[in-house]
């Protein structure tokens, strides 16, 4: 069923878990997360970035998630992951989607919050849900780059400010971790969690969490995290796919049996985030 991650999340927080929020680009991603998502009866976060909607296209990407999460049993919500272009966002809500972020990170404060409220206006008159982000997060994950150096934790008192102006239904924090593949091991800010957490009464997420370790990321969700996101985890899950159909078979040339063993794989990776979000 398709649904908001304002229903998703809201449940999260007042259970105590987290939800994991897969991003995708492709229609063997979309049914590798819902699979998922339907064997360990758990609800799930579709999402995708500006760039896996230019590579994929935002009608058919659309099209394939919401086709998926009507048929399904468990609940799924489309959500616009780092959404910088309020054309993008714009697009996505009339295109059906449940759920958009608006990345207004590298502007300062006064400006990000006057971002955050145009998107916050025109999504809930729709019924959608908006997610923000406060703080900078260092890497790079598609169209977003931050040099190591510039990055900003998030401040709990302005995190506090920033929830009460935007009336946002949840907020991405800057902790520790990073986008894409970690250089060394992250080290995440526990104590500001906590300070955070104390402050803003809408659920906190967490993204650039692939390579965070299983227990860091259980002490997060303790800590107030409802939303986790996993891109580079998923990437390297659906490649190790491919090259594994290739061993098998150098000379395959069927895209069914090299995408189907790639899915299997990612399928694999999700159902073991899922299970491990849900703190059991």
């Amino acid at each position: 069923m398709l649904v908001t991650t304002r229903e998703i999340l809201n449940q999260a927080q007042n259970s105590g878990y987290a939800v994991g929020a897969f991003n995708v680009s492709n229609m063997e991603q979309v049914q590798a997360v819902v699979a998922a998502a339907e064997n360990e009866k758990a609800a799930v976060i579709i999402q995708a970035s500006e760039s896996a909607l230019k590579y994929a296209g935002l009608e058919m990407l659309s099209s394939i998630v919401i086709c998926a999460a009507q048929k399904s049993p468990v609940p799924i919500a489309l959500h616009l992951d780092h959404g910088t272009a309020f054309e993008m966002v714009e697009a996505c809500i009339k295109s059906g989607w449940t759920s958009v972020m608006i990345d207004a990170s590298a502007y300062d404060f006064e400006l990000n919050i006057e971002k955050t409220k145009k998107v916050v206006e025109i999504a809930h008159r729709n019924n959608i849900s908006v997610e923000a982000e406060l703080g900078r997060i260092v890497g790079t994950e598609d169209q977003i780059s931050v040099k190591e150096g510039s990055e900003l934790f998030t401040d709990p008192d302005e995190a506090a400010e920033f929830v009460e102006r935007t009336g946002v239904d949840s907020l991405a924090i800057a902790i520790g971790t990073a986008h894409g593949k970690y250089k060394g091991e992250p080290k995440l800010d526990f104590e500001r969690l906590k300070l955070i957490k104390n402050c803003v009464e809408v659920p906190l997420v967490l993204h650039g969490a692939s390579g965070v370790s299983s227990s860091d990321l259980q002490q997060a969700i303790k800590l107030g995290i409802n939303k986790i996101n996993i891109d580079t985890d998923l990437r390297q899950a659906f490649a190790d796919g491919c090259r594994e159909a290739f061993a098998k078979n150098q000379q395959e040339y069927d895209i069914r049996k090299i995408c189907g063993c790639a899915r299997k794989k990612m399928f694999e990776v999700v159902s073991e985030k899922i299970r491990l979000f849900s703190l059991k």
